[in-house]
């Protein structure tokens, strides 16, 4: 995914700086912004907040 959206897209790259940020991009697009169908269309950053509030609820209902 990452290879066929990113890398493979622009033909060459002006320097491995440029590569950096356009995966540094990718990455906080894919973990923040992306809605992931199997998780209830919310990105999978907030799955896992919501997984790690469900937790600390359980630990102050304990």
């Amino acid at each position: 995914l990452y290879k066929a959206e990113v890398i493979w897209r622009q033909r060459s790259w002006p320097s491995v700086s440029a590569v950096e940020m356009a995966t540094l991009r990718w990455v906080d697009w894919y973990n923040n912004h992306r809605l992931f169908g199997p998780i209830g269309h919310i990105p999978p950053a907030e799955a896992e907040d919501n997984y790690y509030a469900a937790l600390e609820n359980l630990d102050m209902a304990a």
